[in-house]
């Protein structure tokens, strides 16, 4: 994302580790001093509204500032300008200098500095204070409300790359070496009506546009395989499927290519195994009990081999659902000759798949 834009996408079906892995992008996306904003797609933040998504990726932005959000971003840089006393002329002068900086967002900034006038109440300045962080934060404010500060445009799908990139440059101003955006869960659209998929295909080429041609930004979706093979998917929409229909064509494992195969590097047995003894720890821990000689290494490994044996090792959710099993059997008293290693295996595959069955089912459609 430094100095340049992409756009990469992490496959995998349910329970192969998508938002964990997201997750540690971000986290390693802050340690270096990028800002990052993680959204998870729902019912409330669904991915064919523009205007939600862009407000929530202003809301979740997390950077080298304390709190959340832009605003609080925009409060602590607004507290320094006051601090050192700066020349308001100067520091006009400067804004309009920091390149892709809109005119508007730095007239959203410089009216956050200004002095009241003499005859402005204080409730007057504290509305007038809010309505700019509204606005900062993609809400929908009257145009009547926003001249006085010389702010003439709002929000929407045209201008929506102005907006994205005049933060990712406010955010480079203030420390940071670009943006990290994580939209997690794309699936959920394939649930959803012909029309609502239409709108949502196309606020994801739009997306993707946004960060092919803007600096220092990176853009991460999560998604299942449904999503590029289903004729549901990006296939059932032109405009987008021209752009992506090659991701994913080659068997090849590439660490640096457009699309992240969760499938092409599964945990190994001894992976698995020391996940096993981490839940282990983690349960102990829980319910103040000593697991160690119940469920022994041996009886883990036994399960990863079981797994192995039916051609499903991969499937790190299902191992994950008959450890918790086995863990809470043994704590309440069972004996670990009781275990049954290949029924309790397809008592979570039966379990999974009903989550999953029930995580695509529609939720919406509007």
């Amino acid at each position: 994302a430094e100095g340049g834009g992409k756009v990469r996408f992490i496959n995998g079906d349910y329970g192969d580790g998508k938002t964990h892995f997201m997750s540690v992008i971000r986290q390693l996306a802050l340690q270096k001093q990028f800002a990052s904003s993680f959204i998870v797609l729902t019912r409330d933040i669904p991915i064919h509204k523009f205007e939600l998504i862009y407000q929530e990726i202003v809301l979740q932005l997390r950077g080298r500032f304390e709190g959340v959000g832009i605003r609080s971003l925009v409060q602590q840089w607004v507290e320094k300008q006051k601090k050192v006393d700066v020349d308001r002329e100067t520091l006009l002068q400067s804004l309009h200098q920091v390149p892709k900086l809109d005119i508007n967002f730095v007239n959203a900034l410089m009216g956050l500095l200004r002095t009241p006038d003499e005859k402005e109440l204080p409730e007057e300045t504290a509305t007038s204070q809010e309505r700019l962080y509204q606005w900062l934060e993609g809400k929908k404010i009257p145009k009547k409300n926003l001249t006085k500060f010389h702010i003439f445009a709002v929000l929407n799908k045209s201008n929506s790359k102005i907006f994205l990139q005049s933060l990712i440059s406010f955010l480079k101003l203030t420390g940071h070496k670009g943006l990290i955006l994580l939209l997690d869960e794309l699936e959920t659209v394939l649930a959803q009506g012909g029309s609502v998929r239409s709108a949502a295909y196309e606020n994801i080429r739009l997306l993707m546009d946004n960060a092919e041609h803007s600096e220092y930004l990176q853009l991460f979706f999560s998604l299942i395989p449904d999503v590029l093979l289903s004729e549901k998917g990006f296939k059932s929409y032109d405009a987008l499927w021209s752009r992506i229909r090659s991701v994913g064509d080659s068997e090849a494992l590439n660490y640096r290519g457009t699309l992240i195969d969760l499938h092409k590097t599964p945990l190994k047995q001894q992976e698995l195994i020391d996940l096993g003894v981490c839940l282990r720890k983690i349960h102990e821990i829980s319910y103040r009990w000593e697991a160690l000689d119940t469920v022994s290494e041996d009886l883990i490994a036994n399960m990863c081999k079981k797994q192995e044996e039916m051609g499903i090792l991969s499937e790190v959710r299902l191992f994950i659902k008959q450890m918790i099993r086995f863990l809470d059997m043994a704590e309440q008293g069972h004996v670990v000759q009781d275990f049954n290693l290949v029924e309790n295996l397809l008592i979570s595959h039966r379990e999974i798949e009903l989550e999953k069955t029930q995580e695509l089912e529609p939720a919406w459609d509007a």
